[in-house]
């Protein structure tokens, strides 16, 4: 290996990588990306590889199946060029809530997307924030996992008084997270009892454990899709008596009607990170940003030059 540090972006966040970019004073590398009239997609690396240490950065944005497909041939096309190692960089990984197989005859698609990433020559993964810790042990090659939570965290530690504030588990499965996350800040905690049916993506919240009553609530998930589940919970949460409610996620899907709801709910704020782009039409007063360019690009240049990943680790 040259040990020349080359980093290249898919069409899905390119501001963000951009972004990375220029936090490692690393320009971003030439490539083509065609899509021919019959959707096939061709990718050319337009500068020398060979030999070099390449991070490709690419998330899970719609369309998504488009750039899945994008990525692997982008990680294939390294290959060829002859990159001496390819790292997959997923600010919010493929098919990640599909990490478990809880009907009959279903894919366990979030394994599949690690042998395929494999299968294509990535040599590793970082990523952050999956939706469930075994999703890295289904990649059989190195998995890095980042955590963009102490970043919401630490944003609401300056901005407000958090004396009187509750953690709010958003279900019993993000229970041991959340109690992380309420340690750091030095919270009590709460937890939402949340019942989903089928696939709608509508969540039904039946019982609060935990006394909420006179105290602000900070609302932490793992993503907001529709942000059903985020609003159902800030409604109860409200009419158990908690007073100002906040909310913080790290990846913003906010897919169909979710900003509309989440402007109209009682939720004061929405803290969200760029690991997936925010459309202009959604940005709006009540939705604040944080970066994660700083965090991935720590991340590529410990793992470019064989220090430990986990040293950057707040929580």
């Amino acid at each position: 290996m040259t040990n020349s540090l080359k980093i290249f972006a898919g069409s899905s966040n390119l501001p963000l990588a951009q972004e990375i970019g220029n936090y490692l004073e690393v320009k971003l590398g030439e490539r083509c990306i065609h899509t021919f009239s019959n959707g096939n997609i061709k990718v050319k690396i337009k500068e020398n590889v060979r030999g070099a240490d390449v991070f490709v950065i690419q998330t899970a944005s719609p369309p998504v199946n488009e750039h899945l497909m994008e990525l692997f041939i982008m990680i294939d096309a390294l290959k060829y060029a002859s990159a001496a190692r390819i790292t997959a960089v997923l600010p919010y990984y493929f098919y990640v809530r599909s990490d478990k197989k809880d009907e009959p005859r279903i894919s366990v698609t979030a394994r599949l997307v690690a042998d395929l990433l494999e299968t294509a020559g990535a040599n590793r993964i970082l990523t952050i924030n999956l939706h469930a810790p075994q999703i890295i042990g289904f990649s059989r090659i190195p998995v890095d996992q980042l955590s963009a939570v102490d970043h919401i965290c630490d944003y609401y530690k300056e901005i407000e008084d958090l004396t009187h504030f509750i953690a709010v588990a958003p279900d019993v499965g993000r229970a041991k997270t959340t109690e992380t996350y309420a340690r750091y800040l030095k919270m009590p905690m709460a937890i939402l009892d949340k019942r989903r049916n089928g696939d709608d993506e509508k969540a039904h919240i039946r019982h609060v454990i935990g006394d909420v009553g006179g105290k602000n609530a900070l609302l932490l998930d793992d993503e907001i899709l529709t942000g059903s589940s985020m609003i159902e919970g800030a409604r109860a949460l409200q009419k158990r008596g908690a007073r100002r409610i906040l909310a913080g996620c790290i990846h913003g899907v906010l897919s169909e009607k979710a900003v509309t709801n989440i402007e109209n709910s009682v939720i004061k704020k929405l803290v969200i990170t760029n690991t997936l782009l925010l459309d202009e039409n959604k940005k709006t007063s009540k939705i604040h940003v944080l970066s994660v360019a700083k965090l991935l690009g720590n991340a590529i240049l410990a793992i470019h030059e064989g220090r430990s990943v986990s040293k950057l680790f707040n929580l």
